[in-house]
């Protein structure tokens, strides 16, 4: 139990740090999100959906993207299942855990999306992605298929862990992160 109670202590510490941020700072993250998704796409020649996340309170917000990529948002299913679909015109609604996404047909594949960025409550310099704990991103890239899909951290830098995060067997590193100080991946 080591393991959940020491999460539950980082996570409390760094949704503290989080919620003191200022919206300066989230306006710069986005801009550096914005920056690297520029970048990305510029090197590919075959650019699918850029998979982003709907934010929660005090998360960076890069639904910006939308007005220049085609973007993908997570819908949430029983058993932490977490499926991507486009993000169309249609209106959004509620997944499995209260929050809005496209509620479309047919979920994309690995092969459909180039990149997933994630919020994060807190990352280490060894990748280690701190999350809310539902474990949706984590059961995803299980799945060596999506685990080849490059994942960024989206946070702000006082939330960078100068020391390593608790790691559990099923905690899989991110490809890198973006705050509003550094582009690491």
């Amino acid at each position: 139990m080591k393991i959940f109670e020491n999460k539950k202590l980082e996570r409390d510490t760094f949704r503290k740090l989080r919620d003191g941020i200022s919206f300066k700072q989230r306006e710069n993250v986005e801009k550096n999100v914005r920056f690297f998704v520029d970048s990305f796409v510029k090197g590919c020649k075959d650019i699918g959906y850029i998979a982003i996340y709907w934010p929660l309170k005090n998360e960076v917000d890069i639904r910006s993207l939308k007005k220049k990529f085609t973007l993908a948002l997570p819908r949430c299913k029983g058993k932490k299942e977490l499926l991507f679909y486009p993000w169309d015109e249609k209106p959004l609604t509620k997944d499995s855990e209260g929050i809005l996404s496209p509620n479309n047909s047919s979920p994309l594949s690995h092969l459909q999306i180039s990149m997933i960025l994630v919020p994060c409550l807190s990352v280490d310099k060894n990748l280690t992605r701190l999350g809310y704990g539902g474990g949706y991103f984590d059961k995803l890239r299980g799945d060596n298929d999506w685990r080849n899909v490059p994942c960024i951290g989206v946070l702000t830098s006082n939330c960078v862990s100068p020391i390593p995060l608790t790691r559990a067997k099923w905690d899989i590193p991110l490809s890198g992160f973006i705050t509003e100080k550094e582009i690491f991946v």
